[in-house]
C-alpha cells in the first residue's frame, strides 16, 4: 500500500468514526425535551389569583393596595407606582419553594401582619418607608420563606387578611399612560411595560445574586425598579429603587441630586445576600425627559446588565 493510499484510508476512517458518533447521539438529542412549566395551581388557589410567570421559572403574585388613597403633595399615587404588594415563588424541589416579597401596609396593620407571618414560619427581612410625606403613611414589609409552597401561600394569605389589602381580583380599566414611553426608553437605554397607568422599567444587575446558596433571579426583587406616572403636560412623578453595592451608593446619590431627584430611603431588603446590596428609593415630579436623563446618568454608576438590543 502506498503512503498516499494509506493516508486516504486514515482520513476516511476518521470521517466514518465521526459520522458514527453523530448518528449514535441523535436519538439521545431527540429524547431531550423541555421541562414542563411548574404547576402552581395549589398556590394560586390559596392566594385567590393567577400568578404572572417571570424569567427563571419564577411565579409572581400581585396584591395592589387599590383600597388606599395615598398622595404625595398634590400627586395621587397609583398602586402600580408605589402601592403594590407582591410575592414571588421559585420552586426548589417537589412541593418546596423559596418565596420573597414586599407587603404595603398602613402603620396600624404592621404588627398584626408580622405576627401572622411569624406563626406560619415566614420571615421578615426589612421594614421601612419607601416614600416620604405620603398621606396616609405607608410602610413596606419585606418577607422571605423556604419550605412547603402550600404552607407558605396559606401563611401569606392569613397575614394579608390581617390588613385591608383587597383579596378579590377586580381590575378596573387602566388609566391612560399619557407618556412618550419610546422616548423614555431611548434615554434610559432600557425598555419597560405599561401597568395600571404607570410605565415600569426593571434593570437587573450584571452579577449573580445569592441568598445563602440559592441564586436570586432579578424578578424576585433584586433589580433596579424605575416607575413613571404622568402628572400632565409632559411631566411625570417617578419613584422606585436603585439596587447597589456599597461603593456605588454615594455615586448614585450624587448624580440623582445633581439632577433634582430626591432620596427618600436607603436601606437593605435582604439579610444574607451575596454580594451585599443596598436599596435606595427616590422621588421627583418634573419633566419626564429631564428625569429620564438623570436616571440614566445614575444607572451608569451601577454594574447594571446591558440591555438586550
Amino acid at each position: 500500500m502506498s503512503i498516499e493510499t494509506g493516508e486516504r484510508m486514515r482520513v476516511l476512517l476518521r470521517h466514518g468514526a465521526l459520522l458514527l458518533v453523530v448518528c449514535l447521539n441523535q436519538p439521545l438529542v431527540a429524547q431531550k425535551k423541555a421541562a414542563p412549566p411548574a404547576d402552581w395551581t395549589n398556590v394560586e388557589s390559596t392566594l385567590g389569583r393567577k400568578g404572572t410567570p417571570q424569567p427563571n421559572d419564577v411565579m409572581r403574585f400581585s396584591f395592589p393596595r387599590r383600597d388606599l388613597r395615598v398622595t404625595v403633595g398634590d400627586v395621587p399615587i397609583r398602586p402600580a407606582l408605589a402601592l403594590g404588594s407582591w410575592v414571588a415563588f421559585k420552586r426548589v424541589g417537589r412541593g418546596n419553594a423559596t418565596a420573597m416579597g414586599d407587603l404595603v401596609l398602613l402603620d396600624a396593620e404592621v404588627n398584626d401582619v408580622i405576627s401572622a407571618l411569624q406563626q406560619g414560619g415566614v420571615q421578615q427581612t426589612a421594614l421601612h418607608n419607601h416614600i416620604l410625606s405620603g398621606t396616609p403613611h405607608t410602610m413596606y414589609l419585606h418577607i422571605l420563606a423556604h419550605g412547603d409552597e402550600a404552607m407558605i401561600a396559606a401563611t401569606i394569605r392569613t397575614a394579608l387578611e390581617k390588613s385591608k389589602t383587597p383579596l378579590d381580583t377586580f381590575a378596573a380599566p387602566p388609566p391612560a399612560l399619557d407618556l412618550d414611553t419610546a422616548a423614555i426608553a431611548g434615554v434610559l437605554g432600557y425598555s419597560g411595560r405599561a401597568s395600571g397607568g404607570v410605565y415600569q422599567v426593571s434593570v437587573p444587575r450584571a452579577e449573580t445574586i445569592r441568598e445563602q446558596s440559592m441564586e436570586v433571579p432579578a424578578s424576585m426583587g433584586v433589580a433596579t425598579a424605575i416607575n413613571f406616572q404622568s402628572t400632565g403636560d409632559g411631566r411625570a412623578a417617578i419613584t422606585g429603587d436603585f439596587v447597589m453595592k456599597g461603593p456605588e451608593v454615594n455615586k448614585v446619590i450624587r448624580v440623582l441630586r445633581q439632577n433634582g431627584i430626591g432620596i427618600t430611603a436607603l436601606h437593605s431588603h435582604l439579610i444574607d445576600e451575596t454580594p451585599r446590596l443596598y436599596f435606595m428609593h427616590f422621588w421627583a415630579n418634573d419633566d419626564a425627559m429631564k428625569l429620564a436623563r438623570g436616571l440614566r446618568a445614575a444607572l451608569d454608576q451601577t454594574n447594571s446588565r446591558r440591555a438586550t438590543p
